[in-house]
């Protein structure tokens, strides 16, 4: 454990740096320090990578069923991200936004959270359908996580050009088609995954037994927050409200999605609790 702990407080410590290196970059074009927050992502996903071997190691399987795997996963999963548009025009200003989601993540993680903690041993009979239920979950917060920031985004660039600040930060983002265009792309992505995700974790109700768990507040909530989600396809693809106001909704539903996971405490469902 306590190699564990390093590693993670090193990736901890590089993602910071790399957050700081971004930023500045942000701030005032800055090519050197760019690239060495780049580079200093590379090591973080190495390291992460290194600390789920460790895991896998010690739990003699996919290490996911605590919050403290799942909020890690979901960090690794937007260093990824961050990774994969690297090459992107404006990619700078993408990555600072998931950086600073990710590395939250990674933050609350290590001060919150602890590996022996809030297991779900009570679902030890169908972990099957829920290590299915929790990855699903994990690559769709990804994903949505990923529109939201496009959706941050094109709100900004909106406001810079309606104000006119013709600066050297405008300059470099996307154009506002290309943004509403990667945000919608995004969460159309990643609402069929939340989808599949509660269908999995329906599964895992109906094989325990447990049917009255489909009237827990997480469960309900989690169904609004799809329910969102599903409008906002329906609205976007409808054409019939701006993009701003599309962006706006957007936003909305992950504020909405990020509520929805500090309900774990108060789910007979989950029964995570910090």
């Amino acid at each position: 454990m306590q190699l564990l702990n390093l590693i993670y407080d090193s990736a901890l410590v590089l993602y910071a740096l790399s957050l700081l290196f971004y930023f500045s970059d942000c701030l005032k074009r800055n090519p050197g320090g760019k690239r060495l927050g780049a580079g200093l992502l590379v090591v973080v996903a190495l390291l992460q990578s290194a600390g789920l071997s460790i895991r896998f190691v010690q739990e003699g399987g996919l290490p996911i069923f605590t919050p403290y795997d799942f909020l890690f996963w979901f960090s690794f999963s937007i260093v990824l991200t961050s990774l994969g548009v690297a090459f992107t025009r404006g990619a700078e200003f993408t990555i600072l936004l998931l950086s600073v989601a990710g590395f939250s993540a990674f933050l609350l993680n290590r001060f919150w959270l602890t590996a022996e903690d809030h297991t779900l041993q009570s679902w030890s009979a169908v972990h099957g359908w829920l290590a299915m239920h929790i990855i699903l979950a994990n690559l769709s917060f990804a994903a949505l996580t990923l529109g939201t920031v496009f959706a941050i985004m094109y709100l900004f660039l909106h406001a810079g050009l309606r104000s006119k600040q013709w600066n050297d930060r405008i300059r470099r983002l996307p154009s506002l088609d290309t943004m509403d265009k990667y945000s919608y792309t995004s969460i159309l992505a990643g609402t069929p995954l939340l989808m599949l995700s509660l269908i999995m974790a329906g599964f895992s109700i109906v094989s325990e037994g447990r049917t009255p768990l489909f009237q827990d507040i997480k469960v309900l909530t989690t169904l609004v927050g799809l329910a969102n989600y599903i409008i906002y396809i329906v609205l976007k693809r409808s054409g019939r409200r701006s993009g701003v106001v599309m962006a706006r909704w957007a936003i909305s539903g992950y504020a909405f999605i990020i509520l929805n996971f500090l309900l774990n405490s108060w789910s007979e469902f989950h029964g995570w609790g910090g």
